[in-house]
Parts: C-alpha cells; sequence; structure tokens
C-alpha cells in the first residue's frame, strides 16, 4: 500500500510540477491572488488568471529554450 501511495505522490508532482516550477508557482500565486481579490476586495477576479498566463508563458518558454 504504501508504494501505491509513493507512485500517487510522485505522479501527483510530476503532473503539477512538470518541468518548470516556476509556472506551478505563478499559478498557486495567481490561483490565491484571485481567492484575496475575490473573497476580501469584493472584485471581480475573473480576468487574473488569463493574463497571468499569458505572462508565465513567455517566461517558460524562455527558460526552456535558454536550457538548451
Amino acid at each position: 500500500m504504501a508504494d501505491r501511495i509513493r507512485a500517487f505522490g510522485a505522479f501527483a508532482y510530476d503532473f503539477v510540477i512538470g518541468d518548470d516550477w516556476w509556472v506551478a508557482a505563478g499559478v498557486a500565486a495567481g490561483l490565491a491572488g484571485t481567492y484575496l481579490l475575490a473573497h476580501v476586495l469584493a472584485v471581480a477576479a475573473w480576468w487574473l488568471i488569463p493574463v497571468l498566463i499569458a505572462g508565465l508563458l513567455p517566461v517558460s518558454l524562455w527558460r526552456a529554450v535558454r536550457k538548451s
């Protein structure tokens, strides 16, 4: 049973983090920011995630090209 849990944890880590942990951290920060804007400041914050992804994608591509 422990092997299955360990295998699932490794899969989840690879699926969420993948090759670039900056994107995963950025999405997590964006979700937290969206929550705070929507629930604390009562602002319609649906636009934050698409803007964040549009900014993170070029950074991720630049980092991948720079590595190779």
